[in-house]
């Protein structure tokens, strides 16, 4: 496999809200009738996503097949959105991402990384505990409005919704994902 992690392009931003939009039927899957109105709603567009942050592609060969965005609040960087298109699940594309989202947040000056996910989903919770994160009751402001935002959507009647965090330390001291 011939992939990427680069900025995101222009021409990428089109295939974003797709690439986000697919990983819903895994949700639906492993959650059922407990799915979320906001879980199966429609992905914000790539333009919207480029507005702010760091947005990173995942490609392969020409094709875009994943993506991460990074969103800064204060002087905090919140990984917003990891998304990689089923049929390139657990290929490590989505490991790969992340890592370059934390390697990017701290060249950009950014000492830690949160992100809000579902505790024990396999690919949200013990996905990102393999990668250094860990689980965080005392909420910086923002996070406590981000898991309120949450909250007022929905996404908690789905499952156990944490708040992680991690330092960011230079891209040889990343844990491998296992």
């Amino acid at each position: 496999m011939d992939l990427t992690i680069r900025p995101a392009r222009p021409s990428d931003l089109r295939r974003l809200a797709a690439i986000e939009d697919a990983g819903a039927a895994l949700f639906e899957e492993h959650l059922g009738d407990a799915i979320v109105p906001a879980l199966a709603a429609k992905a914000p567009s790539g333009a919207e996503r480029d507005a702010t942050g760091i947005l990173l592609v995942a490609a392969e060969e020409r094709r875009v097949v994943g993506f991460a965005h990074v969103v800064p609040y204060d002087l905090h960087a919140h990984l917003e959105q990891v998304s990689v298109l089923p049929d390139h699940g657990r290929r490590g594309i989505g490991a790969r991402l992340v890592r370059a989202a934390m390697e990017e947040a701290r060249w950009a000056g950014f000492d830690v990384m949160s992100l809000c996910t579902y505790r024990d989903l396999p690919w949200n919770g013990p996905f990102y505990a393999g990668l250094g994160f860990t689980e965080v009751s005392d909420l910086e402001p923002f996070q406590r409005d981000l898991r309120a935002h949450e909250q007022a959507i929905g996404l908690d009647d789905a499952g156990a919704r944490v708040l992680m965090q991690r330092r960011l330390e230079r891209s040889s001291d990343l844990p491998a994902h296992r």
